[in-house]
Order: structure tokens, then C-alpha cells, then sequence
């Protein structure tokens, strides 16, 4: 099978931290994690929800690993993995990870890269520019079963993410890719998705007449 994924200077991390785009392959990396050597091209044909935090032992990212936690089989069903990332050593993660499970009751099922090094978070654009320490920021990236970049969502070091709402975008994309429609805001499975605006005058002047719950030309919805 062809690599789909760029690949990622392993010499040294760039010097002007810049995003990956949406919607192109997302930045290779390979790294050493809780779970062993892991490598983006692993993942083919699954999809992936890599994020970052600011450091292990810190009480917002305790709260945000163990909900990923609590949400992985749910991740699983949608044949989505989960890898977390920060600027700590591997023997940090792990004994962060024993700590959650001795204090919370939690295990955390899904690897976390070590990157001392820096070099997928600067590929990630997880360091921000003129940062005064080399803390990630709170990045959460999807990358689809072909390796393309779907999503990515920034935090601030403050406030935990929404698990759920992670969950909910993957499942959204998803049937984006399935049934070639849009979500509308806070779309949920069952509910009726967005048909796309035609592309030409005759297919507007036509759209009230193909049985859609129809509001005008370029909005109409319908049921899977």
C-alpha cells in the first residue's frame, strides 16, 4: 500500500511552529509510547483521535484522560483509536498512569507518545509561537482511515475539552463520508441531516419537487 502520509524531518523540529492543513495528509511521526513503538502509518485504515495535553500529573488533563478513558469502547465502535501526547518522559506517563488507576479506579486503555524531543508537537503545531515554556496546548486532531486531517480543535490550558463532543464529530464525519451530506449544529445520529445546495439554477428551481423537508433552494434536509 502507497504511504499517503508526508514525511517529517527527523533531525531536527522546525523552527517556526506552523498547522497541518485540513483536509491533506496529516504529518507522519513515529514515536516511542506507554504501549511501545507507534508510527501514524499504523492506523491505517481506522481512524484516530491524537491529542495533546500540557503535562502528566496536572488536574485537568487527570479529568480529560480519564473521561477518553471511560469513552474508549465507545471510540472503538466507531473503528477510532485514541493516542495522547505531551512534552513528558515515558516513565512520566506511566507512572501518571498507575496513579490514575491507584486513585481513580480508572485504567487508561489507549497509548501516550513521549515527545521529549518536540518533534511531532511542532509538526502538530501543538507548541505555540512565543510560548514561554514548551507545555502543548490542549490540541485534539482527527484523522480519518485514509490519513487526511479532519478536524482539529484547540484548547486553552484552563478548561478540560468535551469528550462527548469528540465522540459526536467523529460520528458526524462519518456519516458526512457515507451518505455525502453535512450535519447541521450539534447533529446527533438519528436526527435529519443537510442536504447540499444544488449546484446550478435548473437543479434550485428543482429542489422544492425531489421530496425533501424543504426550507428554501439551498436548505433542505432529510432523514437516513
Amino acid at each position: 500500500m502507497p504511504n499517503c502520509y508526508p514525511t517529517m524531518d527527523s533531525a531536527t523540529p522546525a523552527a517556526t511552529p506552523s498547522l497541518p492543513r485540513l483536509k491533506e495528509p496529516a504529518p507522519a511521526f513515529e514515536a516511542r509510547t506507554t504501549h511501545g513503538p507507534r508510527k501514524l502509518s499504523d492506523y491505517n485504515g481506522r481512524w484516530l483521535v491524537l491529542f495533546s495535553h500540557p503535562a502528566d500529573f496536572t488536574p485537568v488533563c487527570t479529568t480529560e484522560f480519564i473521561g477518553f478513558a471511560r469513552a474508549y469502547s465507545q471510540f472503538q465502535d466507531l473503528n477510532c483509536d485514541l493516542l495522547g501526547l505531551s512534552i513528558d518522559s515515558n516513565y512520566a506517563h506511566l507512572a501518571w498512569v498507575r496513579n490514575i488507576r491507584e486513585k481513580f479506579g480508572v485504567e487508561i486503555p489507549f497509548p501516550i507518545i513521549e515527545d521529549l524531543s518536540m518533534k511531532v508537537a511542532h509538526a502538530y503545531g501543538m507548541i505555540q509561537p512565543g510560548a514561554s515554556d514548551t507545555s502543548a496546548v490542549r490540541a485534539t486532531f482527527v484523522i480519518d482511515d485514509h490519513g487526511i486531517l479532519r478536524a482539529m480543535v484547540y484548547y486553552p490550558m484552563t478548561n478540560g475539552r468535551s469528550v462527548e463532543e469528540f465522540l459526536r464529530l467523529v460520528k458526524a464525519l462519518q456519516t458526512s463520508d457515507t451518505h455525502g451530506v453535512a450535519t447541521p449544529e450539534n447533529w446527533k445520529p438519528g436526527e435529519q441531516v443537510i442536504v447540499p445546495p444544488p449546484a446550478d439554477a435548473a437543479a434550485a428551481d428543482q429542489r422544492m419537487h425531489e421530496g425533501y423537508d424543504y426550507t428554501d433552494w439551498y436548505f433542505c434536509k432529510k432523514s437516513l
